[in-house]
């Protein structure tokens, strides 16, 4: 029942779309990245005139660590709430659980973090090329399945179509 062409195809898609969300979710976050780092300099332009370049750059570049450092802030602050409940339960517990902890507070901050290290560690150009093989593979195969699917009413295909 598994292995029908039907199931495989189900499949297929439902790889596809997700692998589609994804695409669609990295490229929505490159362009917010790219907003950033656009509305940095921008503001390094318009502050040039008054303060000059290098006190432009300066403000501009305390201005980044001062958000980069609320937001550690926001990481590792303990909640006001949470705090008691968990720090009564968990009494003994493994080093890994106050990160555990911290994650579970701070989902939208983590998943942030986690991001910028997943872009920081995409310099290895076997990974790169390994996802990039992968989808190839899956695009590919959904374009064979997608015309295989209108050429199915017609008659059986030319020997060429089976394996």
């Amino acid at each position: 029942m598994l292995e029908s062409p039907n199931v495989q195809s189900a499949v297929r898609k439902a790889v596809a779309a997700v692998l589609g969300f994804m695409l669609a979710l990295v490229l929505l976050t490159a362009l917010l990245i790219t907003g950033c780092y656009l509305l940095v300099a921008a503001a390094t332009v318009a502050l040039t005139p008054v303060v000059g370049e290098s006190a432009a750059m300066a403000m501009v570049g305390a201005v980044c660590f001062l958000v980069l450092a609320l937001v550690f802030y926001r990481l590792t602050r303990p909640a006001r709430s949470l705090s008691k409940a968990a720090s009564s339960p968990s009494g003994s517990g493994s080093p890994v659980q106050p990160l555990r902890e911290l994650i579970r507070r701070n989902p939208l901050e983590s998943a942030l973090v986690a991001f910028a290290f997943g872009i920081a560690e995409q310099g290895d150009p076997r990974l790169k090329s390994l996802l990039l093989q992968g989808g190839m593979v899956l695009m590919k195969e959904a374009e064979t399945e997608a015309a295989k699917g209108t050429d199915a009413p017609e008659p059986a295909p030319a020997g060429g179509e089976a394996a």
